[in-house]
């Protein structure tokens, strides 16, 4: 039996601690704030409870074999499991707006074609066909295999088959999301509902290698789902699970410091001075922090996964609570695109000026009882990217931001502000102090192609014995893919350097 300590309570590392527990290991989770989780929280007032995390889930099978996998029980026994049907409402500035089926292609390409016009669906129903193909050519190397060692390769094709454009006498393919809208789709809407998807994790489409592609394919395949009581739900189940699997957890526990002996981890040290002796280190918390507790380099001269540079988009959250009943039929979750999309990600790096264009802006209405004090009320929350660098700490910046949020939220919900009893705003600070990524920047999933810029680093490092997990290390961000970075380490301890994978 081995002692692992694990830093963070977010959903992978409480995944991987729950793995290790039931391969026979002593496992100590050290949480610095208060209570398990991450980014998955909920805010409760007067009555009204919120997601001021992630919202909904896709690819709820990661998280039902984590369940099968800890105690030979369903996650349906844990959590009731919704499948939001339309998976999303897309309303466009010029007054269109289509709904798209859940997991149905024939019922989005028919959507599509009705509201936006004879064709507009078969070219999104094509696009989806060369989706699948890159999501089956980078589904295992990506998501149920540790990084490669030699993880360039994963980079220096891309996976993503696209058309051939001819273009001032030369023959081009798509190499961003952004070129697949321009020249395979040729539709703005359908253009903006494409760069969406990348632009809900802080993507940029213009740079975003094509492969990212795979992101609106995972929705359509495996569905949208939401969990009755709200997201944080989930997590509540995975903490029960970690608890009936006797792992502990120490909360309010600050980890200053990892030990090392002999050229390996060794434990932990946390802010009160006690050290902790283990034989692996699991830490689910931002790179820029992981270096920070150990002084070493973690990953080889050069990595380009290592550092990613600028500091990544971060999310606005706004929390509404409004009066009046939700009206029969209204879509669950509203995505709401600005007029001009190709403005967003200027926006979005270079924050400035008294008024900054409209985001992306997503809304989300669950029609469940247990979030609202009675019928007569309903839950809501709005959120889109926004710079992780604007002065947050100037009210101005917040009101702006609100401003913006609700504007744009009156195309979703009908009278919106006429209905709003109080609001509450969730800046990027709150997503820093809950989670301690830097600025509140929230991680994208890992893309093949764009020569590795968009892989997260190995969930080994060059100290043996430390792992990381979580939605900063590979396969990256999102909550599916933050438990499938549980299950890679917990497999990586459990059965050594080679393991390569579920099977």
């Amino acid at each position: 039996m081995a002692r692992i300590a694990v830093i963070g309570a977010g959903t992978g590392a409480m995944a991987a601690a729950a793995r290790l527990a039931v391969a026979g290991h002593r496992v100590v989770v050290y949480e610095r704030t208060e209570t398990y989780g991450g980014a998955v929280r909920r805010f409760e007032r007067d009555g009204f409870r919120f997601d001021t995390g992630p919202g909904l889930l896709t690819l709820p099978a990661v998280y039902r074999d984590l369940f099968v996998k800890t105690g030979k029980e369903p996650l349906e026994d844990r959590v009731e499991l919704v499948q939001v049907d339309p998976s999303a409402r897309h309303v466009f500035t010029d007054g269109g707006e289509v709904s798209l089926p859940n997991a149905s292609r024939a019922g989005v390409v028919a959507a599509l074609d009705e509201a936006l016009g004879a064709g507009a669906g078969g070219r999104w129903g094509d696009f989806l066909v060369r989706a699948r193909e890159a999501w089956d050519r980078t589904r295992r190397p990506l998501l149920e295999e540790p990084l490669w060692p030699d993880w360039r390769v994963l980079g220096e094709k891309e996976p993503y088959p696209a058309v051939p454009h001819k273009r001032l006498l030369r023959t081009r393919r798509a190499g961003t999301l952004a070129e697949i809208g321009s020249w395979e789709l040729r539709d703005d809407r359908l253009t903006a509902l494409l760069m969406s998807h990348a632009l809900a994790y802080g993507l940029d489409p213009w740079t975003a290698p094509a492969s990212a592609a795979v992101l609106p394919y995972m929705e359509h395949a495996f569905g949208t789902w939401y969990v009755r009581g709200g997201i944080r739900e989930l997590a509540r189940a995975v903490y029960e699970r970690c608890l009936e699997r006797r792992v502990e957890f120490v909360f309010g526990a600050e980890v200053s410091r990892i030990v090392e002996k002999d050229g390996r981890a060794a434990g932990v040290e946390l802010a009160d001075g006690s050290v902790t002796e283990a034989d692996h280190v699991v830490a689910g918390v931002h790179p820029a922090r992981l270096r920070a507790l150990t002084e070493r380099p973690l990953d080889a001269e050069g990595d380009v996964r290592a550092d990613p540079g600028a500091v990544p988009p971060a999310r606005f959250t706004l929390l509404l609570a409004l009066r009046g009943a939700r009206e029969p039929g209204a879509a669950h979750r509203t995505v709401v695109h600005p007029a001009a999309p190709e403005s967003e990600w200027d926006f979005l790096t270079s924050p400035g000026g008294d008024l900054p264009p409209p985001p992306t802006v997503t809304v989300l209405r669950p029609d469940d009882p247990t979030l609202r004090p009675d019928d007569g009320h309903e839950a809501v929350v709005m959120s889109a990217a926004v710079p992780a660098d604007a002065p947050w700490e100037e009210e101005s910046t917040a009101r702006r931001y609100t401003d913006l949020l609700l504007d744009a939220g009156r195309l979703a919900v009908p009278d919106l502000r006429e209905r709003l009893l109080w609001h509450e705003v969730r800046a990027p600070g709150h997503v820093a102090d809950e989670t301690g990524a830097r600025s509140g920047s929230v991680p994208a999933p890992s893309l093949a192609g764009g020569q590795g810029r968009f892989l997260r680093p190995a969930n080994t490092t060059r100290l043996p014995g430390l792992y990381r997990v979580g939605g900063w290390s590979h396969p990256g961000g999102g909550l599916a893919h933050a438990g499938m970075s549980g299950a890679l380490v917990a497999g990586l301890i459990v059965e050594g350097p080679g393991f390569r994978g579920s099977q």
